[in-house]
């Protein structure tokens, strides 16, 4: 239920994780060097998570990195390489959650849809995309 997309390189280009993942416990599926740290967290009925606060750390962003989830209907995912080559085409419906680590990548929509969108901040306009022809 979870397909890692790499490039002929062996970089991460997208995790899928489809809407049936159901793990057991807390599963992370990036790596921990990735500036997104995206998982799934299961417990059960009377589980307590200690409140708690962030720490100010100073951190080094690099790359944007995205994650999709699609609450309802149905997109093309299409993912490109470092040199935007495809290498990829994935189909997102209802339940599925795609984390776009590098590279490139474009979306149809198949069917009116519902997509959630995450990415680190802040907007750098204009100066944060390099559109591929």
């Amino acid at each position: 239920m979870v397909e890692q997309i790499r490039s002929k390189k062996g970089d991460i280009i997208a995790i899928i994780i489809r809407g049936k993942e159901r793990p057991r416990g807390v599963r992370f599926f990036t790596p921990p060097d990735f500036s997104q740290q995206v998982g799934l967290l299961r417990h059960k009925k009377g589980s307590v998570v200690k409140p708690h606060v962030h720490k100010l750390i100073r951190r080094k962003v690099e790359i944007t990195q995205e994650v999709l989830y699609v609450k309802e209907g149905k997109i093309a995912l299409y993912l490109y390489d470092g040199s935007k080559k495809h290498i990829a085409t994935r189909f997102l419906k209802g339940g599925d959650t795609v984390i776009l680590a590098s590279a490139g990548h474009g979306i149809k929509v198949l069917e009116e849809s519902l997509i959630l969108e995450i990415k680190q901040g802040p907007y750098a306009g204009a100066d944060d995309k390099e559109y591929i022809e």
